[in-house]
């Protein structure tokens, strides 16, 4: 073998190896279930759930919004949350990432039903529907 197919080798395990860490890393956790605005809506129709923004600064919050808590504070606000660990959490922030932030604080503190809209306040606006 040449050296150079010998460097395309390396070269393309060491490629293909980025991409498969990478690609682990942006894996949504297990304890954390994604919910598109199409469906949080649905809910919100049939159901009265927690709706908690943890967007930061605070934005226009979505119709419906129970509590706003800063996604880095989640601990801070422990008496706001339900006593019930199994209670149904619904996060939302202007993307996505802040939400699955406060997800991982909530879970840490024992909550395991937990949902982040998809897209955030973002998808919400695009689906057409309310805010406050």
């Amino acid at each position: 073998m040449g050296s150079k197919t010998i460097i395309d080798k390396k070269l393309f395990l060491l490629i293909a190896s980025i991409f498969i860490l990478t690609g682990f890393m942006f894996q949504k956790p297990d304890y954390l279930k994604m919910i598109t605005a199409t469906e949080l809506n649905q809910v919100m129709q049939k159901e009265d759930i927690l709706l908690i923004d943890v967007h930061t600064p605070e934005q226009q919050h979505i119709k419906g919004t129970d509590l706003v808590i800063p996604y880095n504070e989640i601990e801070k606000y422990q008496d706001k949350l339900p006593k019930d660990k199994n209670s149904a959490i619904y996060l939302y922030c202007q993307g996505g990432p802040m939400g699955e932030a406060a997800a991982k604080s909530l879970y840490e503190l024992g909550y395991r039903n937990l949902y982040n809209l998809e897209g955030g306040a973002k998808a919400w606006r695009k689906a057409g529907l309310d805010f406050e």
